[in-house]
């Protein structure tokens, strides 16, 4: 199967290159950069692009028989500064990709989706069951109270697992953008007759991430600091909870996918085979083993050899107290699951190369 991967020699796309390679497919690469981290740069077949030029998308989709849409601009970023490139970057970006598939009679996608698109995670209040509370306030920010109350009482709140199912809820720019393209991607399905998946991926480490920028994931900053002899710097009071699942499981997820979706699946379940055309299927895209903030610091400086965090009480508006979801659909429908435990994950990544950072490039997921 030729594939054409965007955001090729990004983070997370050169590690599904790779695993395409070594599964037995043609992976073409489309990237506004070269290679530049240690997953890229060896000789592989690219193309040099922005997925937003539509004449250099459709010379890429000449032979394909599926594309795997990592190009983005991801990370919380910057406020609302940066809203227009992010929704140039993604929204634009996906909605060129996808109007050049379908002259190109291209019907297989996966896109990397996020599990940002819920916003807040899944609450239960002793009281009145399953809630959903709304944005926390900068006043009880301010004070230290972290943990979002129930709407309806005011009383504490035990996070759960978020399914499929769950109403999104974005809760920043980069999140409504995540959103913006799924739609984009089932109003494509339905007027092609195309099949789609989005792994809705959860916070995504390991060897060739970007180092030092605003745009990078949490365990990115951390690494960063260890490597400048700093702590790690935690905020809020470190009890956020987080699924931590390492870059090697999440291209192994994005190949399963896209096999199960061409039919040529060999560990995909019969329930991926049969599902009908014209439709998109959302994929929770975590290793099952949720973990605070501080654990992952503290896992990470110990494997590193310190310095030991330090938790700041310092937050960003934008963040979301606890968000971890179930990935049980994906492995029962495609049967994949997580390979790479949390423990063994750290340790290597504690040590493993990062690449330089290219703050706000495209093609870094």
């Amino acid at each position: 199967m030729r594939v054409l991967v965007t955001g090729g020699t990004g983070f997370i796309g050169s590690h599904i290159v790779d695993a395409l390679r070594e599964a037995g497919h043609e992976p073409v690469s489309l990237d506004t950069a070269a290679g530049d981290g240690p997953a890229g740069g060896d000789g592989r077949q690219g193309i040099t692009a922005d997925v937003r030029d539509g004449a250099a998308v459709a010379d890429a989709l000449r032979g394909a028989d599926a594309v795997c849409h990592q190009a983005a601009m991801v990370g919380l970023g910057k406020g609302f500064a940066d809203a227009a490139a992010y929704v140039s970057n993604n929204d634009l970006g996906t909605a060129v990709l996808l109007e050049r598939m379908a002259e190109a009679g291209v019907r297989t996608f996966v896109l990397a989706g996020s599990m940002v698109v819920y916003g807040e995670g899944r609450y239960v209040c002793r009281v009145h069951g399953v809630v959903r509370p709304g944005p926390r306030s900068v006043p009880d920010l301010d004070d230290g109270r972290f943990e979002p109350p129930c709407p309806h009482c005011g009383a504490p709140l035990a996070p759960g697992l978020v399914g499929e199912d769950a109403p999104a809820d974005p809760r920043n720019v980069y999140a409504t953008t995540k959103l913006a393209q799924e739609h984009l991607a089932a109003s494509w399905a339905r007027a092609t007759g195309g099949r789609a998946i989005s792994l809705r991926y959860h916070n995504v480490y390991g060897d060739g991430m970007p180092r030092d920028t605003p745009y990078a994931g949490v365990a990115s900053f951390f690494r960063s600091a260890l490597e400048r002899g700093e702590p790690p710097r935690v905020y809020e009071d470190g009890a956020q909870r987080r699924d931590f699942v390492h870059v090697r499981d999440v291209a192994a997820a994005n190949v399963t996918a896209l096999e199960s979706l061409a039919g040529q699946a060999g560990q995909a379940g019969q329930a991926g085979r049969e599902r009908p055309e014209g439709e998109l299927r959302a994929y929770n895209t975590g290793s099952g083993e949720p973990h605070t903030i501080l654990d992952m610091a503290t896992a990470l400086a110990a494997a590193y050899g310190g310095p030991m965090p330090v938790v700041t009480g310092e937050y960003r508006l934008g963040d979301v107290r606890h968000i971890t979801a179930s990935s049980q659909r994906l492995r029962d429908d495609l049967g994949w699951r997580a390979r790479v435990g949390f423990e063994e994950g750290m340790k290597k990544f504690a040590h493993a190369p990062l690449r330089a950072s290219n703050p706000g490039r495209a093609g870094a997921s």
